[in-house]
């Protein structure tokens, strides 16, 4: 009898260590669709209008699980799984890989947070935030701008095989990525790294970045191409319902093969008005100058973005985008930084429902 009390005791004491040990693991998973019906203009070679179903034209849908565990002493073990996916069709975004936009597992404590696998880079996490479009899929230029004709000189966002920092101490924020390349006999071929700091008070924002990204492998005597780029940004709240943004982005490329080098200027700014709790508008301007075209006849494309959104609830938006892209010198461009461009300029308006749960 003795035995059964001591059996039992010991599995009720078990039971309790156990509870307790998932209590202090933390395990969500979130997502988000966003789809709807867009129509644009010079759509292919022949210059043919499009109406399509299209998905992430406000945020990119996805589905993605993260969490943590108390290890004590203030330190937490912290994962992120992300899956972008189209909702139009139901595939993996991000060519088609599984959790193409977050796998990552690492440690967070008061020194910060450290992950190591697949993320975003830390000029993404430090910049993007000063997009008046807010992390658009479409009608944004942050990210890659739209001069499809060849030159699109674009931002770090997405890596694998990286490990990235970010921690924040009184009103700063710092962080920095190392991408490995792993190519076998160099620790610099298609190797990544970006550097950020940002600082905050009151109503005013503000932040910088500078990143690298060297080519996919040794062409020439040990050398590679080399693309390196400095962001600057920064916004200003006049108001809880209405703020600025501006930003700035220099690229420049150096080439193995010691061609000149490519590089460009990219600005833009915006403004975001809440006119009342659940209807909010937003205005965007993208200019890219791009420089050491060859030929002379340089795009230095411009587009013109607009939207409004109208709240159902916390969780789901109706939106409508419009916006106007052009180029010179009759140098293709395109409204999203995915799409081929068929014609200098392009006009779009998307009409769509976003669900974040």
């Amino acid at each position: 009898m003795k035995r059964k009390h001591l059996a039992t005791a010991i599995i009720a004491a078990f039971g309790m260590l156990t509870t307790a040990a998932y209590a202090q693991t933390s395990i969500t998973i979130y997502g988000l669709v966003d789809i709807g019906i867009e129509y644009v203009n010079n759509a292919n070679p022949h210059k043919d209008s499009l109406v399509r179903m299209s998905s992430g034209a406000m945020n990119t849908s996805r589905l993605g699980f993260r969490g943590t565990e108390d290890l004590g002493g203030g330190l937490k073990a912290v994962f992120q799984l992300e899956s972008g996916f189209r909702a139009d069709t139901g595939k993996f975004d991000s060519e088609g890989l599984l959790f193409g936009r977050q796998a990552n597992v690492g440690l967070e404590g008061s020194f910060g947070r450290i992950v190591a696998g697949r993320s975003y880079s830390t000029t993404y996490d430090f910049i993007l935030p000063f997009d008046p479009m807010g992390y658009s899929g479409q009608y944004s230029w942050v990210t890659s701008a739209g001069a499809t004709g060849g030159r699109k000189d674009g931002m770090l966002t997405n890596l694998p095989s990286m490990i990235k920092y970010q921690g924040k101490f009184g009103d700063f924020k710092l962080g920095a990525t190392y991408g490995f390349g792993q190519t076998a006999g160099s620790a610099s071929d298609n190797a990544r790294y970006a550097l950020g700091v940002g600082y905050e008070t009151g109503p005013f924002r503000v932040a910088a970045t500078f990143d690298r990204v060297n080519g996919t492998a040794a062409i020439v005597n040990g050398d590679y191409d080399k693309a390196t780029s400095i962001h600057v940004a920064g916004d200003y709240k006049l108001s809880n319902d209405l703020s600025f943004d501006l930003g700035y982005r220099n690229y420049k490329k150096t080439l193995a093969s010691h061609a000149p080098d490519l590089r460009s200027d990219f600005f833009w700014g915006g403004g975001t008005y809440k006119v009342t709790p659940v209807v909010t508008l937003i205005g965007a301007i993208y200019y890219q100058n791009i420089k050491d075209v060859a030929s002379g006849k340089d795009a230095d494309p411009i587009m013109y973005s607009v939207r409004g959104k109208y709240a159902l609830s916390k969780r789901t938006d109706l939106y409508v985008s419009a916006a106007y892209a052009k180029a010179k010198n009759q140098q293709p461009v395109g409204l999203s930084r995915d799409d081929l461009a068929f014609g200098s300029s392009q006009t779009g308006v998307i009409s769509g429902i976003q669900h974040r749960f």
